[in-house]
């Protein structure tokens, strides 16, 4: 009885990769941590396109603080290949270079208007100085003084 206890509880905890190949699934299995059973979809499409023992040969060369981010590469990869066999994620990189330089010129344009507009402000503000300066000046001129008024004054 115990003996089918314990299978039962490896059937389990059995991870997507092995449940997909209809394995038992170690404790040391390399594909458990980064396959687990609530995604199976996700390794169905990986092993379509990579195959499990490619996937697993791929794992284990790399250090294991890398392994996640490539797991998720690879998934991603297989996703997008079979959902466009032909370019796959490649696709999906050059739309979103495509964005990123559509972004920059909108930027550059941008950056282009502020500038003129500052210094067409700047300009103006130039221009407006000189003419206060010089209506200063006219209005500081010295005045002659009638003599009529001379003679008021004393």
């Amino acid at each position: 009885m115990s003996e089918s206890n314990s299978s039962a509880a490896s059937i389990s905890r059995r991870c997507a990769a092995c449940k997909y190949l209809r394995r038992r699934c170690s404790t040391d299995c390399i594909l458990s941590p980064y396959f687990p059973a609530s995604h199976p979809q996700r390794f169905a499409c990986v092993h379509r396109i990579f195959g499990a023992s490619n996937v697993a040969r791929m794992l284990q060369i790399l250090p294991v603080h890398q392994r996640m981010q490539a797991a998720e590469s690879i998934s991603f990869e297989a996703y997008w290949r079979t959902q466009d066999p032909v370019y796959g994620c490649v696709r999906i990189i050059n739309m979103l270079q495509h964005e990123i330089h559509a972004g920059q010129q909108e930027l550059a344009r941008t950056q282009a208007q502020i500038a003129m507009y500052t210094a067409q402000q700047s300009t103006e503000a130039v221009s407006f100085s000189s003419q206060h300066q010089e209506s200063v000046v006219l209005d500081n001129s010295p005045t002659f003084l009638n003599l009529h008024d001379l003679h008021e004054l004393i």
